[in-house]
């Protein structure tokens, strides 16, 4: 594994490299294509000049219409690539949550999770966006960039999705899913995303619920999988019948970004 996936910025979370897993057989993800990240709506100049050599060419932004809107990224000066995202709404949030007198934030912000990871195997925008990601690897030169706006869960689920298919164990694709908890920028997301959070709520979230909103668990993940294998009897059937994953798409992205 790589030894240090984070890229060091100052207004982008949790940006960073998740190549470099071994795979069955003996193979390894190739580090340097394969990037994820939040939304680079508070990209510094020094973060966009961290990021220029990487050679992105192509960015899948997972938000939809509304967040890109209230949040639109910075690229990297000159930037020529594509930018490919879904002409509506992406969320996968439950519409609305109560949280009453004797919920606690830490209990709300895990429930409120956790019915995120249950709606996304079914979200019909989720699902397009999955697979026009994974049809663009096999598909782009260059590095790409996969972000959402934490570039935690949407993002999350759709790296879990590429190494589950490149065959990294189980256990490493938790591993890199969890690597989120250690991101050096958690300062940055928590700047901005807490604020309108507490405001909805009507209430300070103590630092447990913070964490449970802005980071992430194995049992969200697992959620996710457990969710999408009940409707098709296995991870790798959603992957097919859902997402489109034939066995031409899975062996393109095998001899690309296996070494």
């Amino acid at each position: 594994m790589i030894r240090e996936p984070f890229l060091k910025t100052r207004g982008i979370h949790n940006f960073r490299d998740y190549g470099g897993w071994r795979s069955r057989g003996g193979g390894q993800v190739r580090t340097g294509l394969l990037f994820r990240s939040g939304h680079h709506v508070e990209a510094t100049d020094d973060d966009l000049a961290a990021i220029a050599p990487l050679g992105i060419h192509t960015v899948i932004d997972l938000r939809g219409e509304s967040e890109r809107a209230a949040n639109p990224c910075r690229r990297v000066e000159g930037f020529d690539g594509q930018v490919v995202f879904y002409e509506g709404e992406t969320t996968s949030s439950p519409p609305h949550m109560d949280i009453g007198p004797d919920t606690s934030a830490a209990d709300f912000a895990r429930e409120r999770m956790l019915a995120v990871y249950t709606r996304m195997p079914d979200n019909p925008a989720m699902i397009d966006m999955f697979g026009r990601y994974l049809n663009i690897l096999a598909q782009r030169e260059g590095a790409s960039l996969v972000h959402c706006y934490a570039g935690k869960d949407r993002t999350g689920v759709a790296a879990t999705m590429l190494l589950h298919i490149l065959g990294v164990a189980e256990e490493d694709q938790r591993r890199e899913f969890l690597r989120t908890n250690d991101s050096p920028t958690f300062d940055v997301l928590a700047r901005q995303s807490l604020p309108g959070i507490e405001a909805r709520l009507g209430r300070k979230l103590d630092e447990g619920a913070a964490k449970d909103l802005l980071g992430v668990r194995a049992e969200y993940l697992d959620r996710y999988l457990e969710i999408a294998t009940e409707r098709h009897g296995s991870f790798d059937t959603y992957l097919e019948a859902a997402i489109g994953v034939d066995d031409a798409l899975r062996e393109a992205l095998i001899a690309r970004f296996v070494a």
